[in-house]
């Protein structure tokens, strides 16, 4: 599991039902690409993370697959709408297996 990995999430606690809300994440991680090397001369094992996902209320709404040009702390905005309440659930998968997970309600009012 890398060091200090903190998923931040803004979306909106309450939305209107079939309207567009933005959605923003972050990750802090280092996203070491596996290229460099240390003080010795050894190379750093890569570690980033490599698929993320958000999903309403079980339903995909958005994914995506990095690789090892992304930058640190990968972020990630766009837009979703929604037709009831629920809870929005953001996953990151590092390549050492780690899985970070952050969790939004949201009510449609």
């Amino acid at each position: 599991m890398a060091d200090n990995v903190k998923p931040r999430v803004r979306v909106p606690r309450s939305v209107t039902a079939g309207e567009a809300f933005e959605v923003k994440t972050l990750i802090s991680h280092k996203m070491e690409s596996g290229q460099r090397k240390d003080k010795d001369g050894n190379r750093i094992p890569r570690s980033i993370i490599n698929h993320f996902s958000c999903d309403f209320n079980g339903e995909n709404v958005m994914q995506a697959e990095l690789q090892g040009a992304v930058s640190t702390n990968p972020y990630f905005q766009f837009d979703a709408v929604v037709q009831e309440s629920g809870t929005m659930t953001f996953t990151w998968n590092d390549d050492d297996g780690s899985v970070y997970t952050e969790s939004k309600d949201i009510t449609v009012g």
